[in-house]
């Protein structure tokens, strides 16, 4: 996980100074995409760990973990986007977002590289095809970065009302308890 902690360090360092912050996008892999977070989103990225299962929630709420005595649901990208389920590995880790004044871990296959994009790169998506496509709804943009481009997600919309419940629930959990998950 070198790469990772590598590129966690890159992203914690631009996360701290807010002037830096304009442009900048954690960029990570899902499926045969690139997809970019507004690095002031991101928290932190930490690897994979163990999930503790909710029932009767949606099949992209993979549960809960515990974060250092907070409880942190999580979201597999992947599955949000209707891909198709892909095994954890080593590569796997969770980028641990603030969204909507809530924590929310996304578990992502692989992080790719933080970049900037400045707006003039930045290009409203298509709105001709691919409406099947499920992370179409997410995207607000799509980031010129070089010869590449980079779907920029907009992490409001990752999350329903329905999940916000979920996510509530856990902050509740936060706010009345100081016992593990």
């Amino acid at each position: 996980m070198d790469e990772t902690s590598e590129l966690k360090k890159q992203a914690m360092g631009v996360s701290n100074d807010e002037s830096n912050e304009k442009g900048k996008y954690m960029t990570f892999k899902s499926g045969n995409e690139y997809f970019g977070l507004a690095i002031q989103y991101v928290n932190e990225i930490i690897q994979m760990q163990e999930i503790t299962a909710i029932p009767e929630t949606e099949d992209y709420i993979k549960g809960l973990i515990n974060l250092r005595g907070k409880v942190v649901p999580v979201i597999d990208v992947r599955l949000r986007f209707k891909q198709e389920p892909l095994e954890y590995n080593d590569r796997t880790c969770i980028i641990v977002i603030n969204v909507k004044s809530t924590v929310v871990g996304l578990i992502v296959e692989k992080i790719a590289e933080v970049v900037e994009i400045n707006e003039d790169n930045i290009l409203p998506p298509p709105k001709i095809g691919h409406a099947e496509k499920a992370q179409n709804k997410y995207v607000y943009g799509i980031g010129k970065v070089g010869n590449a481009v980079k779907l920029l997600l907009d992490p409001d919309k990752l999350l329903n009302d329905e999940d916000l419940s979920v996510v509530e629930q856990a902050n509740d959990m936060n706010n009345n308890e100081e016992g593990e998950v």
